[in-house]
């Protein structure tokens, strides 16, 4: 009688299998728990590349359009930025103190004197000029530098607005070493965004803007430029984000980019791997003032209408409404009876404006501009400033708890000059309050405005709602849910009517430093 035996591999047999589903085959034939040998199933894998991307095609091609820009200056001398926010101090003594075969005189020798000093280029030392390329009276001083890119082939280039706004002589360094004189040919502050044109028979190898609608967050980029002013150096990254805000004006919506940016760097683009031009390196986020990975550039979208006016007009012209507005959140939605916090609320219409003449009124939430929804104070900003002057647009408001619509012809945007010469100055407030009443639900006591137009705030309770929105003593509210207010009286009168339409919370208008802003306070207290 034959008898059957079953199988099963020694330890050795299964520590000899190489494959993990063979190893869990022989194990289940071992009788080891399912459990147990379920745990050596194949994990999930992702085909790696055969190689990380090489930017060197991109590089060579358009290594040679990017270019540095050296500005000078007859008002003062060199500033921080020209020495790229570096001081020297050697121990107590100055530069001219050091021996003359230190390895300082000799780096300065060839690369630039300490804190502004003599720049010397590839070809030996560059003399200071005059107005008319002489020294003497009038030379010019060294005062920023930056980076910049060629956009045609006779030599007008984009950089920075804070690169050159201060210059009144500005010299471009190719990637081979060779410097030419370049005009300004125009500027505009509220994009940070400059033209230059060098006057040349050659012809420049140049870039063009990428559509940067396509462009995704962890793209490859890689950025060009002249950081501390060493010259065409080359740095990559990815798009870490789209959209940031950075405070600079409202025109904000930066591509963010971790390649390595510095000082130096601004003005200069940012590629993708196609060597388009999808940002124009601008700002950078930076405790240290250096590089942490943090880098913001102008959208190439942004860009290319700005520079087209610049090179046919010399600036650029915008679309004005002329109102101040500050975003919509939950508790201003609430107060308002919105049924989502977006649009842009009303502060103030300037006098004369576009807005003010079609009717708008503080305390209006803007929801649309011709049918397309507004979410907030910047969408608003870019799309009017994107509109001609002189074209006429519908502008769909909530006011009074309903919607309305206004038609209106858009205004010129007025420039810096004009902005500055337009503001005006409010009456003082009164240090020494007449009569104070308690407002005790809102956590405030007020007292009439000595020039009669709304309440100071004389008290606020740390404990309170008011404070922890941030109303302070000596700040006045001047309306209560778009109603002017003159008393503490008008203000419950205000408040009891919201309660009775069902509002938990009302809209405060404040003023304080010749601004306005609005606060929704809670009324359902007490």
């Amino acid at each position: 009688m034959t008898t059957t035996r079953s199988f099963r591999p020694s330890l050795k047999t299964v520590l000899k299998t190489s494959s993990v589903a063979g190893l869990a085959a022989v194990m289940l034939s071992t009788g080891i728990p399912a459990a147990i040998t379920n745990s050596f199933a194949e994990p999930v894998r992702i085909t790696a590349p055969q190689q990380v991307p090489s930017f060197a095609n991109v590089v060579d091609a358009v290594s040679p359009a990017v270019v540095s820009v050296r500005v000078q200056s007859r008002a003062n001398p060199v500033s921080e930025d020209a020495s790229n926010g570096f001081s020297f101090d050697f121990g107590g003594r100055g530069f001219d103190d050091l021996p003359e075969d230190h390895p300082l005189k000799r780096l300065f020798r060839e690369f630039g004197g300490p804190n502004g000093g003599p720049q010397h280029g590839p070809n030996g030392p560059r003399a200071e000029r005059g107005p008319h390329g002489k020294g003497g009276e009038g030379r010019l001083r060294p005062t920023s530098q930056g980076s910049g890119f060629f956009i045609t082939e006779d030599g007008y280039l984009v950089t920075n607005n804070h690169v050159v706004s201060d210059g009144s002589a500005f010299t471009v360094v190719l990637n081979d070493g060779t410097e030419l004189d370049a005009k300004l040919v125009g500027k505009d502050s509220r994009t940070d965004l400059a033209v230059l044109k060098v006057d040349d028979k050659r012809k420049f190898t140049y870039v063009s803007f990428a559509d940067d609608s396509k462009v995704r967050v962890g793209d490859w980029v890689v950025a060009v430029g002249n950081p501390f002013g060493l010259g065409g150096t080359v740095t990559s990254g990815i798009v870490s984000a789209r959209g940031r805000d950075i405070g600079s004006g409202p025109y904000d919506d930066y591509l963010q980019v971790d390649a390595a940016v510095n000082r130096g760097n601004s003005g200069g683009p940012t590629f993708n791997l196609e060597g388009q031009v999808v940002g124009i390196n601008t700002a950078i986020f930076s405790p240290s003032g250096g590089n942490v990975g943090i880098a913001f550039a102008i959208p190439a979208s942004v860009a290319k209408d700005v520079v087209e006016d610049l090179m046919k007009d010399g600036s650029v012209s915008r679309g004005w409404l002329g109102v101040q507005i500050q975003p919509v959140n939950k508790d201003i939605a609430d107060s308002l009876g919105l049924a989502e916090a977006s649009g842009a609320l009303v502060v103030e219409p300037q006098p004369g404006s576009p807005g003010e003449k079609a009717g708008i009124k503080k305390g209006d939430v803007v929801t649309a501009v011709d049918g397309d929804p507004i979410k907030g104070p910047r969408e608003l900003a870019r799309k009017i400033g994107a509109m001609k002057p002189g074209s006429s647009v519908d502008v769909s408001l909530w006011r009074d708890g309903k919607s309305q619509s206004v038609k209106l012809v858009i205004g010129t945007l007025p420039d810096d000059k004009q902005e500055a010469a337009a503001e005006t100055t409010q009456p003082d407030e009164p240090s020494q309050p007449a009569s104070e009443k308690a407002l005790a639900d809102l956590g405030v006591t007020v007292a009439p405005s000595e020039d009669g137009q709304g309440v100071t705030i004389s008290q606020v309770d740390p404990d309170s709602d008011a404070s922890d929105r941030g109303l302070k003593q000596g700040e006045k509210i001047v309306s209560v849910n778009n109603q002017e207010v003159k008393s503490a009286d008008d203000i419950l009168k205000v408040i009891s009517q919201a309660k009775k339409d069902g509002r938990s919370k009302a809209l405060f208008q404040i003023q304080a430093d010749n601004a306005s802003r609005f606060i929704a306070l809670p009324i359902d207290q007490g």
